[in-house]
């Protein structure tokens, strides 16, 4: 029999103990016995209902569930009809979650990176692991034709970016996630020489604001923002493929959740 707790060690055994961090069991209880596993960024409420139709008990999230990076021991929405209803479910429904956030993001390479990497098809172009970013190499390709293979590979509909479409980008920086604040990206345009940086999200008025000064004064940068989900649920089905093969009794199921936002 494997327990929840099994699994938990299992995610977490070949790195040292993060302190504070924020991957917990927010519910259910350690020794239940795993019948199936849903692996998702986001555990919406269509998430866990899927789960439970696929008779999964156990779902690994990536994101905190309740609208905060820290759900906290206090409900941060107390008597609000959205957070209630979903505890309610989760609690009738038997479903345990695990956040699995911090721990991915310590392996070595990072595995939502890695999971992003590998939809892209740049494993071979990979030049070097920053803490917080990975370079690539490509073949000169212009801004406009990396969009398009972008949206292609990721199954994005819509991109956000700032610069020239026509410039030919080769050097190519990537941070995953909420790692597109100006402290973390800005310095990698000049230190190592990139064309082109691609991030997840960040504050509006930081990097993309220097990449508008730059290209004003003719320099060739760009900037393609893929949004947070966007960049970091390849990660997360790329867990769930691991996790299928360490466990082959139990079903695996990768749930994947639709971009939150709509062009209107």
């Amino acid at each position: 029999m494997t327990n929840i707790q099994d699994i938990i060690d299992r995610l977490t055994a070949s790195l040292e103990p993060i302190p504070n961090s924020v991957d917990t069991l927010t519910f259910g209880t350690p020794g239940t016995e795993v019948k199936g596993i849903a692996v998702t960024f986001m555990a919406t409420q269509q998430v866990l209902e899927q789960s439970v139709q696929l008779g999964a008990n156990l779902v690994i999230t990536h994101e905190g569930i309740f609208y905060s990076h820290r759900d906290g021991t206090k409900p941060l929405y107390a008597d609000d009809v959205v957070y209630e209803s979903k505890k309610w479910y989760i609690e009738r429904m038997g479903v345990a979650v695990y956040r699995y956030h911090d721990y991915w993001h310590r392996f070595q390479p990072d595995g939502i990176m890695e999971g992003l990497i590998q939809s892209l098809g740049w494993q071979e172009h990979v030049t070097e692991n920053l803490p917080a970013a990975t370079l690539v190499t490509l073949p000169p390709m212009k801004l406009e034709h990396v969009i398009g293979d972008i949206k292609k590979k990721l199954g994005i509909r819509f991109l956000r970016a700032v610069g020239d479409l026509s410039l030919a980008c080769s050097r190519i920086g990537l941070l995953v996630g909420y790692r597109g604040a100006g402290e973390n990206v800005i310095p990698l345009f000049s230190k190592y020489n990139l064309d082109l940086i691609i991030y997840g999200e960040g504050p509006e008025w930081e990097t993309p604001e220097y990449v508008r000064d730059a290209v004003h004064a003719g320099k060739s940068n760009a900037l393609i923002v893929l949004g947070h989900m966007e960049s970091e649920q390849p990660g997360m089905r790329l867990l769930a493929d691991r996790l299928g093969k360490w466990y082959p009794a139990i079903p695996v199921h990768y749930l994947p959740v639709d971009s939150v936002f709509r062009l209107a």
